[in-house]
């Protein structure tokens, strides 16, 4: 069945072809990645045919109605939602809507999902909103606001602030923690005399040391004799 035109479609349209696209064993495989989520919330529709349903409805009435329709039952909305958002170019609308849309994140996935081309282009207004969301209590707002830090801030916008605050972190959640070592493996890739005192003075919890160890001895992106001196700081 052709879908309608992007004009034509409603969140609630949205949301039928949406389950019609689902396939079951696409569906159990997604299940399998993310143990946190119940199963009946998801629909089996692959990244590639979600981002081309994003690309067919960016801009369009029906976009907008669906990005202001939260929250969404299913994970496939929650991916779609996010893949909307990348294509805002103004600033300030591109924030007030990530923020309606965090508190309704709830899995890593979603939350790793969103890349956000305008923020590059606004480090400094990015960087006033990131101390709140290092300060949410919400799992995943928290870990957006790392994975902020990762994406946008390991570059020429470093500060030896930054991993200061990630290192302050102090949670109990698996996907906060996870995100951390992952931040930190990456940060020693880019800025490797900066950031290797963390783990010379042992600025993190035992668990998030160990793991972000693991993670950077793993990458390609380290030397050998790197890689080594990491070994040694287990």
């Amino acid at each position: 069945m052709r879908a309608p035109e992007p004009q034509n479609q409603t969140a609630a349209s949205i949301r039928e072809r949406l389950l019609v696209m689902g396939e079951p064993a696409y569906r159990a495989f997604t299940a399998g990645l993310i143990p946190t989520l119940e199963p009946d919330r998801i629909l089996g529709v692959s990244s590639p045919a979600l981002r081309a349903m994003a690309r067919d409805l960016r801009g369009s009435p029906a976009a907008a109605a669906f990005l202001e329709a939260l929250p969404h039952p299913y994970q496939e909305e929650n991916l779609l939602h996010g893949y909307l958002l990348a294509y805002e170019k103004d600033f300030a609308v591109l924030l007030g809507r990530v923020e309606a849309f965090l508190p309704w994140m709830d899995n890593w996935a979603v939350c790793d999902s969103l890349s956000l081309p305008c923020f590059r282009k606004h480090r400094n207004e990015l960087a006033a909103q990131i101390p709140g969301w290092l300060a949410s209590r919400h799992c995943y707002t928290l870990r957006f606001g790392i994975k902020q830090l990762m994406d946008h801030f390991l570059g020429e916008a470093f500060a030896p602030a930054w991993p200061a605050a990630v290192a302050a972190i102090r949670s109990e959640e698996y996907y906060v923690n996870m995100m951390r070592a992952w931040y930190f493996a990456s940060a020693l890739a880019v800025q490797w005399e900066a950031v290797l005192p963390c783990f010379t003075r042992r600025c993190l919890d035992p668990w998030t040391h160990r793991k972000a160890i693991q993670k950077a001895v793993e990458s390609h992106r380290l030397s050998p004799a790197q890689k080594e001196l990491l070994r040694a700081l287990r």
